[in-house]
């Protein structure tokens, strides 16, 4: 199939003013012309780095996963490894840097799994997902100064009970496990 990701009907913006420009939040507001001459005065846009996820596999099977407590949702939950695209990473350096700061996990054959918009309506960022397979435990945790991440090594049945019991809420998270499982069903 072609790609059907395209700027069709991509809106005119005539102004914008930054309402808040800090390292994890940036909003500004738009003022946009859609292509019937329809203005829309206040558009708002979040714009975020890109983001990394990993499919972490070991050598034995186990899937390497996290769980941590998530403010905003006030839950703590089961993740996959995940972080920020650094300025002038790619996102294949990000995920190997993230899985082994994160878990100390590193090495096996990645490849590039997916790529989704976390929000496409309001969100500037892409999340892309990576499939890690023979990973192995190469040092300790490195994490930044406000995570809190304990790191689990689950069968891939347990981890595919969790999405089917909806115990995996980060969709981005969600979706690329999902795709791995149907994979794996064929």
């Amino acid at each position: 199939m072609e790609n059907t990701i395209n700027e069709e009907k991509k809106w005119k913006v005539l102004s914008s003013e930054y309402l808040v420009q800090r390292p994890w939040l940036t909003a500004r507001k738009d003022v946009a012309e859609l292509p019937d001459g329809r203005i829309n005065h206040e558009y708002y846009v979040l714009e975020y780095p890109d983001w990394v996820n990993i499919i972490a596999i070991t050598k034995d099977g186990e899937v390497v996963m996290e769980r941590q407590y998530r403010h905003a949702l006030g839950k703590t939950c089961f993740e996959l490894p995940c972080g920020v695209i650094e300025a002038g990473e790619t996102p294949l350096e990000a995920a190997k840097r993230e899985l082994q700061e994160e878990t100390g996990y590193a090495g096996g054959e990645w490849q590039a799994w997916m790529t989704l918009s976390p929000n496409p309506a309001t969100s500037t960022n892409l999340a892309h997902s990576f499939l890690a397979v023979g990973v192995e435990k190469v040092s300790g945790q490195h994490l930044d100064a406000t995570e809190d991440i304990d790191v689990y090594l689950l069968s891939q049945d347990k981890v595919r009970e969790l999405l089917e019991n909806n115990q995996i809420l980060q969709a981005l998270m969600a979706a690329p496990l999902w795709k791995y499982f149907y994979g794996k069903d064929k």
